[in-house]
C-alpha cells in the first residue's frame, strides 16, 4: 500500500519539517501543565502530607479527561476541530495561571481549602486534555505518520523537560518549604508561557503550512466536516467537494462502531499499555520506594528516568527495520509487559535502587515504543474522516487505560491500609 505522501505533488510537501517541529511543540504543550503538577509532587506532599496529593490529583484528573473525551469521540464527526483544540489549549493556559494565583493568594499555605482548589484545577486540566489530545491525534491521523509520532514524542518530552527542570530547581533552591515553593512557582510560570505559545502556533502557524492545507483539503474532499474552520484559517474558503459530487461514494465512511470492531485489538493494545504503566507510575514510584542512599532525590530520579526513556523510545519506530507493525506481535509484546508487575514488587521489597532505576527505565522504553507503533499503524488504509474518528477512539482507549491504572493504584493503596 502506498504511503500518503507518495501521492502528494512535491509542492504540497512544503513545510513538512516545520510541521513536524510544530507537532512536537503542540504535543509538549498538551501535557506540560499536568506534568508540571506531577513533577512538583514533593512540594504538594509537603503542603498536604495527609492527602496523598500525587494519587488524588491524578484520580481527579482522569475522570474528566476520559468522560469528556468519550462524549467528544461520539460526536467527533460534527465537531469543529479548530474550536475544540483552541479551547483546550486556552483552558490549559488559564488553569496554569490559576495554579499561580491559588498559591500566591494562600501564601503557599496548606489545608483542605487550597487542596480542594488544586483538585478543581486538576479537573480543568483533564477537561482540557480531552479536547486537545483527542482532537490533535484525530487531526494528525489523516496526515503523515511522522506528524503523529512527533506529537506523541512531544507528549513524552513534556515529562522529560519537567523532570529535568525539577532536578535543576531542586539543586538550585534549598530543600525547604520556601525553596520548594520557588520551584513550583517557576514551573507554572514557564507552563503558562509555553501553553500560550501553543495557542499561537495552532491558531496562526500550523493551519497555514502548505502540507497541512493539502491533507485537510483532501479530508474535506472525502466528506470531513471537522476541517472547514482550519481550512478557512489557512486561506481556503471553499471546500473541494467537486470530486465527491461526481462520485457520491466518496462521502461514504465507516461508522465509529464499524471502525471499533475492525480495530478492537489496537484499542485493547492502547488500554493495556497504559493500565500497566499508570498502575506503577507515578504513584508507586513516588511513595512506595522505601529508603535509599539517594534520599529525597530518589523518586525524582526514578520519574526522570522513566520520562527520558519514554521520550527516546518514541523515536525508535522512525527506523522502519525496528518498527513493530504485526498486530499479533504488538499484542504479544504488550501482554508480556505485565511481567513487570511482579518484577517491581520484588525489586521494591528485596532489590536495591540500581535495579529499580533499571526497571523504571524499561517501563518507559516499552511504553513509548509500543504507543507510537500502535498509533502510527492503525490509521493506514482508511479515508480522512475515518482516520480522524479512529484517532479519537484510540486516544479514548489510552485515557481509559490511564484511568483504570490510576484506580488500581488507588485500590492498592487502600488495601495497604493508607
Amino acid at each position: 500500500m502506498a504511503t500518503p505522501h507518495e501521492n502528494v505533488p512535491p509542492a504540497n510537501l512544503e513545510g513538512k519539517y516545520i510541521a513536524i517541529v510544530v507537532c512536537w511543540l503542540l504535543g509538549n504543550g498538551c501535557l506540560f501543565s499536568w506534568n508540571s503538577m506531577l513533577t512538583i509532587g514533593d512540594y504538594y506532599s509537603y503542603l498536604f502530607p495527609k492527602y496523598h496529593s500525587s494519587r488524588v490529583l491524578t484520580l481527579v484528573y482522569q475522570p474528566f479527561a476520559f468522560g469528556v473525551l468519550a462524549i467528544l469521540t461520539y460526536k467527533e464527526a460534527k465537531i469543529n476541530t479548530r474550536r475544540r483544540n483552541l479551547f483546550g489549549y486556552i483552558l490549559f493556559f488559564i488553569s496554569s495561571l490559576l495554579v499561580l494565583v491559588l498559591d500566591l493568594a494562600t501564601s503557599g499555605k496548606g489545608g483542605i481549602g487550597p487542596f480542594i482548589g488544586l483538585c478543581a484545577i486538576s479537573g480543568a486540566f483533564g477537561f482540557a486534555d480531552a479536547h486537545v489530545q483527542g482532537g490533535m491525534v484525530g487531526d494528525l491521523s489523516f496526515m503523515q505518520p511522522e506528524f503523529v509520532q512527533s506529537f506523541f514524542a512531544g507528549l513524552a518530552a513534556s515529562g522529560a523537560l519537567t523532570s529535568a527542570l525539577r532536578l535543576i530547581t531542586k539543586g538550585a533552591f534549598e530543600n525547604t518549604r520556601g525553596g520548594l515553593r520557588k520551584g513550583a512557582l517557576l514551573f507554572f510560570s514557564l507552563s503558562a508561557f509555553f501553553v500560550f505559545l501553543c495557542v499561537l502556533l495552532y491558531g496562526f502557524v500550523f493551519p497555514k503550512l502548505p502540507i497541512v492545507k493539502y491533507y485537510r483539503s483532501k479530508a474535506a474532499s472525502e466528506g470531513s466536516k471537522t476541517v472547514s474552520a482550519d481550512l478557512a484559517a489557512g486561506g481556503i474558503q471553499t471546500l473541494p467537494h467537486q470530486q465527491a459530487e461526481e462520485d457520491p461514494k466518496q462521502l461514504e465512511r465507516l461508522s465509529n462502531k464499524e471502525l471499533l470492531l475492525q480495530n478492537i485489538d489496537y484499542g485493547l493494545d492502547m488500554f493495556l499499555i497504559y493500565v500497566l504503566t499508570l498502575s506503577i507510575f507515578p504513584g508507586f514510584l513516588s511513595e512506595d520506594t522505601g529508603s535509599h542512599s539517594l534520599g529525597t532525590w530518589y523518586a525524582l530520579v526514578l520519574i526522570a528516568m522513566y520520562n527520558v526513556c519514554d521520550l527516546i523510545a518514541r523515536y525508535i519506530p522512525l527506523l522502519k527495520f525496528l518498527k513493530l507493525e504485526s498486530r499479533k506481535g504488538l499484542m504479544i509484546a504488550i501482554l508480556s509487559r505485565f511481567l513487570l508487575i511482579p518484577a517491581f514488587y520484588f525489586t521494591a521489597k528485596y532489590g536495591d535502587q540500581g535495579w529499580m532505576i533499571l526497571l523504571t527505565s524499561f517501563l518507559g522504553l516499552t511504553n513509548g515504543y509500543l504507543t507510537v507503533c500502535v498509533m502510527t499503524s492503525a490509521p493506514k488504509g482508511y479515508k480522512g474522516p475515518e482516520q480522524n474518528a479512529l484517532g479519537n477512539l484510540l486516544v479514548l482507549f489510552l485515557l481509559g487505560g490511564i484511568f483504570a491504572g490510576v484506580t488500581l493504584d488507588w485500590l492498592w493503596l487502600i488495601g495497604k491500609g493508607w
